[in-house]
């Protein structure tokens, strides 16, 4: 009997595994073809039968990218925007819940249903030019960065994670002489790097990935982001007429799909590097900032 069942759990659990293997090939094996069509030769992969590996490797695509100055000034802008995005959101919505944290504090319900409802609706694209125009926004950078610097959805979990946190902290510091600023600086943000690390990674992907800002809000070439130019790629490798698709390809063999697979790889490598050292603080902060409260 016990053997019986040790054999049905056995076949069980091999199906699950295979199932599992399965769902990981047909997750991943996007991302390698986009890796192993880079390093082929864009007019190579246009005849097709590129699968498992490169079958005429160059590194020409990358080349190509790289002597583009469009390409390197839409990825520092990105960076930029990241990095500086990412640090300013984070810093002020910390802020901002660490005070609506505070149990105590007047008409924390108007603030919470002003909250609340500034995230299930919104004023819609034309209300919203209007209102960047108004206030100096359009065709800068800063329209990358002050429109995203305060999330209702992470306020109210960065709240609810604060609000987690023993109120014997504060009160300790309290009578040491600490300052509200002292507390969030020195205690408060210290032992809240499951919840920052999560809305870090959260806000970095979402600066990193996003392009309608940069295609409906600027104008100057200048500031372009590489999620654009690569919408802006794909715009023009699904157009027949493509003279620069054609031009590539009688010269070096380069492609508007090669130079697009290999701006996808370059755009994918930088969060591939930050996920790793942010992932293990993923989990445990969402489901501290979100369940609980």
């Amino acid at each position: 009997m016990l053997k019986s069942q040790r054999q049905k759990d056995f076949v069980f659990d091999s199906v699950i595994y295979v199932v599992l293997f399965i769902i990981m090939l047909t997750m991943l094996y996007p991302f390698y073809y986009v890796l192993i069509a880079s390093f082929n030769k864009g007019s190579d992969s246009l005849l097709g039968g590129v699968y498992l590996w490169p079958r005429n490797f160059t590194l020409e695509n990358y080349r190509v990218f790289m002597d583009d100055p469009k390409w390197v000034k839409a990825f520092l802008v990105s960076v930029l925007r990241t990095v500086s995005g990412t640090l300013l959101g984070l810093l002020l919505t910390s802020i901002v819940a660490y005070g609506l944290s505070h149990r105590d504090l007047l008409f924390s319900k108007v603030y919470f249903t002003v909250i609340v409802f500034a995230m299930y609706f919104s004023g819609g694209l034309i209300p919203y030019y209007v209102v960047l125009r108004s206030l100096g926004l359009l065709n800068s950078f800063a329209v990358y960065i002050i429109p995203s610097m305060l999330s209702t959805f992470f306020l109210l979990i960065a709240i609810s994670f604060f609000r987690e946190i023993p109120a014997e902290l504060k009160e300790s510091a309290h009578i040491d002489g600490a300052g509200e600023l002292t507390i969030f600086f020195r205690i408060i943000l210290p032992v809240s790097t499951p919840v920052l690390a999560t809305m870090a990674l959260f806000m970095g992907v979402g600066q990193w990935n996003s392009w309608l800002d940069s295609a409906y809000f600027v104008q100057s070439e200048e500031l372009r982001t590489l999620a654009f130019r690569m919408m802006e790629v794909i715009n023009k490798s699904n157009s027949p007429m493509d003279s620069l698709a054609v031009a590539n390809s009688a010269s070096a063999g380069v492609t508007s799909f090669s130079l697009q697979v290999t701006s996808m790889v370059v755009s994918i490598v930088p969060i591939i590097c930050v996920y790793p050292f942010l992932q293990k603080y993923f989990v445990h902060g969402i489901m501290l900032g979100s369940v609980k409260g």
